[in-house]
């Protein structure tokens, strides 16, 4: 045997089994004449059917057994023809044997054997001849089964072997040629047996049903290959063959429902003439192939079932579902069946669809509000088909079973039971973990002004239902964090699906537009609908406003509608009107209030407001219900007057052919009022019948009587179905009546169409904005409780799901409220955690999975995370001071302490610094680095008693460790580049304020630590994100300078301060040559260290400044910046240790004027002129030091020829200003050296002096400057050598000696080299006399009693030179003999008293005569030409 892999679409099913090889006549004549032997062989067993005698003695045998020999004796005559034998001849025996009702039970189940085996054996096919009539006799025959009971075991199997027949014949392959009729009879019969087996066994009972549901399934299966008109399918291939079709108009079923612990229904078929109800002819859609008609009929049999409801009195506080539940399990258990198989093939049908629609949805909602946990499962079963299948035509009947049913349910209102809770919440769950459920109803109902929000109670009461009354968690509990975690899932899953714009819709209302008329252009385009339904979502949340103030105010609500732009500024009555019609939330008691009121304005907007009704093609009283369902009658006479009189008018103008006139219509509506009271007011004990309602309604038509059908068919409709004269509330009935589910479907026709989201994300911002309010706090209450992994791992997707959600969409609060909630249940906040704790930690799976958690999505998500830093960098802190931390956390991935091989790295390593350590107080202490105290537990301490840790201990503290490691707590800050700036700034901020904690008040060794390791921190935070370094600068900056300020002894902390921001300073100076000025300014907090700091740490800050300055010697170009760095070193002049590393950063900058500039020049020279004067170290250092500063006027020359060649007359003047004031700086610098009491040093100096004393080349020298530099410099360092020769010893004298000699050279050389342009000022004699006297007082000194040979011999040579270049400059000429010359008298009288002859020497005799007869000359004469500096002797 083989089975055929394809399904049959002739019927839907998979084909039966097939042969390998086709009968063949033979066989097939063989197998009926075993059937028939079979069957004589029961009958026979019986006398009743042995062989009887006629009068003549004639053998008679019953015609039955006769029927069956002749059959015998042509079966095998028709082997060779046998598929053009009509199946008739050859079944009609046993169908004889079916239908008697003479045959006893074992009989007719043979017969009903036989039957069976042809059908599943495939004799009868499509191919066969007159299958088609065949098979109506059979269905026939089997329907009608008749045969006697002996005894209830035979009887049961002759009931099973009838349902084999039946469901082979609609299994079988040539089934399609069933009538419409014939399954329905069918389904019937099957139905009947199933009511039957409610008394029998329970085999029969399941078997029956499952026969049912078989059926149900065979014909729905076909529904998507029917269409509205017949369907024939009766090809060989079993392809479906569509034909001309009939309706089902003439055909009805009618069942009837027995309420006595089981249900029976049953198809009465009348057998009329046509015309009248439910008749059925021979050419009516029934008797044609079974299609539509058969399936719609079976549909509405099935819905029938359920409408036993409406024959039951419901009270409020009775059981809606107070009869044995199997009746309709049974009944939904098929729909659902039905529904399942036919799929969005029921949508194609109107009929079906509107009988989905309005019948089926209100008894799903009435059985939904049973007391059954079990039929409520079936009917959330059947609902959640429906919307995967139907919901685009669904969309308020879904609304209103979700809102309607599985909230209030779930909630526990109107008493349901726990089941019934756990079953509702199951039901939801199950909704929201289909992809779009939530994108659907937030688009179609939360958005839309006339539906309730269902979205939002659904996440509302998830999120509540998570919080556990109490302890430990209940199914709903877990079930609720289920439903919320399917609705973040769902929006991860949809995250980046759609370009749509996030961000909520907040477009203002800046004037009126009539919002119930407002549409979209396209819903099925999403940039159509999204700003649509985003725009509606903006008035709704505006009219709840308004709707909450009507509720309590009407005239101040509508004053706050019109403020809003909902209502127009004047109000007219059709936009109240509208407003009334289609608002939801409003109380309807202040509507019918308000309709009822007297005044013209609210009469106008009654008439308005029954206006917006659609009434054609609706009866009065279906009318009347939907007009007063929308609001409360009021209980006046005369206001239900008004109220029914606008109503009528609006009923008669769009169904006029009913009534003549509208009062027609005002009298018959007031009837059924007075009709609807007398009926069902219990204090009305004498009720009016049919024929006193049909008489008071007499000649109300126009002087005419209405029809008397009519108003008979409204008495029952009152009788049987009441009235409300007081509608439910919004969310206040227990029980929905099919008055209000009237209402419904006539909304449904006139709301706007299903948004079918696409699978995008176009609403998940506006959607998680209404989420997240409390869904952290829901699922952290659930984590807090939770004992069970699976519960927690649950809690754990969720908090990962809300995180990401509100990353990508930019909810900073929401995840760092994520972030809060998951460090508290790290238990690592707790103030009491410390190393005992680790095994407690090691052993809480809350704590592990919350660590891992936190960390996982600071990796994923840290850049959009604010607040929630400072949680985040209190857990590290916790882990650090654990030793928990991986030990090279804070490296940054630009750089590595190997690459400054300079450096010491313990210098740069924190704690470990020799030299902290050799300053700082001796004592006992732990460890300070990141995994000192880890090193500390497992390692020996010769001079401490340590305990050693158990090996449970050390597993559980490896365990704990590989957790940390899987943490990737070090690429937090390794990747904190890529961190937003506001999240950047927040880690920061976090980081300072956990290290600034520990910096109040006294400083213990674990403040210390912490801070020093959040200072690590911040150091390579600041490295990592050298581009965008001003957002972070600031708050690193100020923490460093309090960590300087506020500590006055060496210690760890202050060292990593001064270090890091060093290394700051050399790493982003490459980079950031416009921020260059406010680092360096920065290392201005060195300056302000505490001495006690200063010294101890000065030789390595001095390397450091050395590294910077020539790693950024050429990005220094400020004066601000050059004054810090020259500052530092200048420091060092005077440190034992430090001194060298400064004068070689001096030299580097000084050295051949590389790195000079007038910026840096003037701090240069008196950095230089300290490490002159210092004592520390060889006298070479001071001797390079006075080089470097006269080898720099080397440079004031460079730049001022560089800047005439480029620059205007009057930069080049300014420059030139510049250069000379700094030339005097230089000259001042020396000066100073020259007083030094070293003799190397001092004479150095002097010759320095002298050679820097020619000015600057190419720079005129004012005359004010030169009588400055003899006046302030010369005369005065000659002066003071004076000084200090007097006070000292011989010794000292002779070492003073040579520095006289060489200063009064520097005397000659400076006042000759300045004569030109000093002779021209009026203080050039007084110079001159100071020249004279200064070497006067050098001649004349004596030291114990003796001259000195050297200056004595020098002085006389040094003043004639003088004197000589005065002459021949023309400044020294003889006087005027009649007017006189002070300053020739003056000049040789002083000479006189140095060396007598020198005025011989200098003006002889004859000379002197000869100038005198010339006429008297002024002593300095113009253009005169001096002689040359060059040409003098020194």
């Amino acid at each position: 045997m083989r089975y055929s892999s394809q399904k049959n679409k002739s019927n839907g099913v998979l084909e039966q089994p097939e042969c390998l090889f086709k009968h063949s006549g033979g066989a097939l004549s063989c197998m009926v004449n075993s059937e028939i032997g079979a069957v004589l062989a029961v009958m026979r067993r019986n006398v009743r059917w042995g062989v009887q005698y006629g009068a003549d003695d004639e053998q008679l045998e019953h015609s039955l057994i006769l029927s069956f020999k002749e059959l015998r004796k042509k079966i095998f005559l028709w082997q060779n023809h046998w598929y053009t034998v009509d199946p008739v001849l050859y079944i009609q025996p046993f169908l004889d044997i079916i239908k008697s009702d003479e045959t006893g039970a074992p009989i007719t189940g043979v017969a009903l054997s036989s039957i069976y085996k042809i059908l599943n054996l495939q004799i009868l096919d499509s191919r066969t001849v007159n299958v088609d009539n065949a098979l109506h006799l059979i269905v026939d025959a089997v329907t009608s089964c008749r045969f006697e009971v002996t005894d209830p075991a035979s009887e049961e199997v002759v009931l099973m072997k009838i349902l084999q027949v039946l469901l082979a014949c609609m299994k079988s392959q040539a089934s399609s040629n069933l009538s419409n009729h014939h399954v329905c009879s069918i389904v019937n019969t099957c139905f009947r047996i199933v009511h039957q087996a409610s008394s029998k066994s329970e085999l029969l009972q399941r078997t029956s049903r499952h026969t049912m549901h078989e059926l149900v399934r065979c014909i729905f299966l076909r529904l998507p290959y029917f269409d509205d008109g017949r369907e024939e399918i009766s090809n060989g291939d079993g392809s479906p063959k569509v034909g001309d079709g009939a309706t089902v108009q003439n055909h009805s079923v009618k069942a009837e429902l027995h309420i006595d612990g089981f249900g029976v229904a049953e198809y009465e078929k009348k057998e009329s003439d046509d015309g009248e109800d439910g008749s059925l002819s021979t050419n009516s859609s029934m008797m044609d192939p079974y299609g539509l008609p058969a399936a719609i009929e079976i549909l509405h049999f099935l819905c029938s079932l359920l409408n036993v409801m409406e024959n039951i009195e419901v009270s409020a506080s009775s059981n809606p579902i107070a009869y044995d539940e199997d009746v309709p399990l049974f009944a939904l258990g098929l729909i659902n069946s039905a529904i399942e198989l036919s799929g969005p093939s029921l949508g194609n049908h109107p009929k079906i669809l509107a009988m989905i629609q309005e019948d089926l949805f209100c008894n799903l909602m009435q059985f939904g509000l049973s007391m059954s946990p079990l039929i409520l499962s079936t009917v959330c079963s059947i609902v959640l088909n429906l919307y995967h299948h139907l919901r685009t035509k669904l969309k308020l009947q879904l609304e209103a079973f979700i809102s309607g049913v599985l909230l209030r349910v779930a909630q526990g209102k109107h008493g349901a039971s726990y089941q019934q809770q756990e079953v509702a919440m199951e039901a939801l769950i199950d909704f929201c973990r289909q992809p779009m459920f939530a994108a659907d109803m937030y688009a179609n109902c939360d958005c839309d002004v006339s539906c309730s929000n269902v979205f939002e109670a659904i996440a509302t009461l998830l999120s509540r239902s998570t919080f556990p009354v109490s302890i430990p968690l209940s199914a709903i509990n877990t079930l609720a964090l289920d439903g919320l975690i399917a609705l973040l899932e769902s929006m991860v899953e949809r995250i980046g699906s759609s370009a749509s714009a996030s961000g909520e819709y907040s477009q203002e209302l800046t004037e009126y537009k009539p919002f119930w008329t407002l549409g979209c252009y396209d819903y099925e385009q999403p940039h159509h609908w999204v700003p649509f339904v985003r725009n509606m979502k903006n008035i709704k949340k505006k009219l709840v406003h308004g709707v909450d103030h009507f509720n309590t105010n009407p005239k101040k609500g509508l004053e706050i509608l019109q403020e809003l732009h909902l209502l127009p500024d004047k109000l007219d009555p059709k936009s109240v009107a509208c407003f009334f019609r289609f608002t939801f939330g409003l109380d309807k008691d202040v509507i019918g209030d308000f309709l009822g009121s007297h005044d013209s304005f609210s009469i106008q907007v009654l008439q308005e407001f029954a206006r917006t009704f659609d009434f054609k093609d609706m009866n009065l009283d279906a009318a009347l219900r939907i007009f007063l369902e929308t609001f409360r009658l009021p209980g006046e006479s005369q206001k239900i007057h008004r109220v029914l009189e606008a109503f009528s008018e609006s009923y008669y103008e769009q169904s006029p052919d009913i009534f003549v006139n509208k009062d027609a219509a005002l009298l018959l509506s007031y009837s059924l009022i007075m009709l609807n009271t007398d009926q069902h007011n219990t204090q009305v004990k004498k009720k009016m019948s049919e024929e006193d309602f049909i008489r008071n309604n007499r000649k109300i038509n126009g002087g005419n009587d209405l029809p008397q059908e009519f108003l008979s068919e409204l008495y029952h409709s009152i009788c049987e179905n009441e009235i409300r004269m007081v509608p439910d509330q919004i969310g206040s009935a227990a029980v929905l009546r099919r008055s209000h589910w009237s209402g419904l479907v006539h909304k449904a026709k006139q709301t706007t169409p299903y948004i079918a989201s696409d699978g995008g994300s176009h609403l998940d911002y506006d959607m998680f904005a209404v989420l997240s309010r409390t869904a952290v706090a829901a699922v952290s209450v659930v984590f807090d409780h939770a004992e069970q992994d699976a519960t927690l791992n649950s809690c754990i997707d969720g908090f990962l799901a809300i995180a990401k959600i509100s990353a990508s969409y930019n909810f900073g609060e929401v995840l760092n409220d994520v972030v809060v909630s998951l460090c508290k249940f790290t238990t690592l906040l707790h103030p009491s955690f410390s190393e005992k704790s680790l095994l407690y930690f090691g052993d809480d799976t809350k704590a592990k999975l919350a660590t891992e958690a936190v960390f996982t999505l600071v990796n994923r998500y840290g850049d959009h995370i604010g607040s929630g830093w400072r949680n985040i960098v209190e857990c590290i802190l916790s882990l650090q001071k654990m030793g928990l931390l991986p030990p090279r956390l804070v490296n940054d991935a630009a750089d590595d302490l190997e690459s400054l091989p300079l450096v010491d790295q313990t210098t740069l390593s924190g704690t470990h610094s020799p030299t902290y350590q050799a300053a700082a107080v001796t004592t006992s202490r732990k460890p300070s680095g990141i995994m000192g105290r880890f090193s500390l537990l497992l390692s020996l301490d010769a001079e401490q008693a340590v305990s050693q840790p158990s090996e449970e201990q050390v597993a559980g503290r490896r365990r704990i460790l590989q957790m940390i490691q899987n943490c990737h707590i070090d690429s937090i800050f390794a990747e904190s580049k890529f961190l937003q700036a506001e999240s950047l700034s927040q880690l920061v901020h976090a980081l300072v304020m956990a290290a600034g904690s520990s910096l109040k008040g006294s400083i213990s060794v674990e403040d210390e630590e912490t801070s020093v390791f959040c200072l690590e921190l911040l150091i390579a935070i600041t490295l990592n994100n050298r581009d965008r370094i001003m957002l972070l600068w600031q708050s690193v900056y100020e923490h460093i300078a309090n960590v300087v300020q506020s500590i006055a002894m060496p210690c760890a902390l202050v060292e990593k301060a001064v270090f890091g921001l060093l290394r700051i300073c050399q790493r982003l100076l490459p980079y950031k040559e416009n921020l260059a000025d406010e680092l360096l300014k920065s290392l201005q907090l060195i300056l302000k260290l505490d001495a006690r700091v200063a010294d101890a740490y000065c030789e390595q800050i001095t390397q450091e400044v050395m590294h910077l300055v020539k790693a950024n010697a050429a990005q220094i170009r400020s004066h601000m910046g050059w004054r810090t760095i020259i500052s530092l070193l200048s420091i060092t002049a005077r440190h034992p240790e430090a001194s060298e590393a400064g004068f070689e950063t001096l030299s580097y900058i000084m050295s051949d004027g590389a790195h000079l500039s007038p910026a840096n020049y003037v701090l240069c020279i008196s950095a230089a002129r300290q490490f002159a004067e210092s004592r520390v170290g060889q006298v070479d250092r001071s001797i390079k030091s006075l080089d470097l500063m006269a080898d720099s006027v080397g440079c004031l020359s460079a730049w001022f020829r560089k800047t005439k060649e480029v620059a205007s007359e009057e930069a080049v003047e300014r420059m030139s200003m510049d250069i000379l004031e700094m030339w005097m700086r230089v000259i001042q610098g020396l000066k100073r050296v020259c007083l030094d009491q070293r003799e190397v040093v001092r004479n150095h100096a002097i010759m320095s002096l002298q050679r820097c004393s020619s000015g600057v080349d190419g720079i005129q020298v004012p005359i004010d400057m030169w009588l400055q530099f003899l006046d302030q410099v010369i005369f005065k360092l000659l002066d003071e050598l004076l000084d200090m020769v007097i006070p000292h010893s011989l010794k000292d004298y002779r070492s003073m000696e040579v520095s006289m000699v060489l200063a009064l050279k520097l005397l000659s050389k400076a006042y000759l080299q300045s004569l030109q342009d000093i002779s021209q000022s009026t203080a050039f004699s007084e110079i001159w006399l100071k020249v004279l006297r200064c070497l006067e007082r050098y001649l004349n000194l004596r030291f114990r009693g003796k001259k000195s040979e050297k200056i004595h011999e020098l002085i006389p040579e040094l003043l004639k030179n003088t004197l000589l270049v005065m002459k021949t400059s023309g400044i020294l000429i003889p006087s005027d003999p009649v007017a006189g010359d002070s300053f020739w008298e003056f000049t040789w009288l002083h000479v006189k008293n140095i060396a007598p002859s020198l005025q011989a020497e200098v003006f002889p005799e004859e000379e002197l005569q000869e100038k005198q007869a010339i006429s008297g000359c002024n002593p300095i004469p113009d253009g005169s030409t001096l002689v040359s500096p060059n040409q003098t002797a020194a």
